[in-house]
């Protein structure tokens, strides 16, 4: 097997546009539709989606899996609020200032 035969054509390529957040008791969280992790830490994850930014806050928060390809991000830890932001949002209150207090 050569490098030309693992290359996928046009129609193997898959786009996600589907956004699924599945949380199993505040511990976990499975977000597919993630287009890039912008930041995070123990405290605070920021998730550019395909309906938007997603915040999540919570505690003990870590990265369990990511998948770029696929758009599918994990997340354990426990889960305190799940926000989107999207445009009028930023404008109104200032993106950068909710993010980074």
């Amino acid at each position: 097997m050569n490098y030309y035969e693992n290359k996928p054509t046009t129609t193997d390529t898959r786009v996600q546009t589907d956004h699924y957040v599945k949380m199993n008791n505040r511990r976990n969280l499975e977000i597919t539709g993630v287009k890039e992790v912008d930041s995070f830490d123990n405290e605070e994850f920021l998730l550019e989606t395909v309906m938007g930014y997603l915040i999540i806050r919570g505690q003990n928060l870590q990265l369990k899996n990511l998948d770029v390809g696929e758009g599918n991000v994990t997340i354990k830890g426990k889960v305190y609020e799940l926000s989107y932001v999207d445009e009028q949002q930023e404008k109104a209150k200032g993106f950068f200032s909710k993010l980074f207090r």
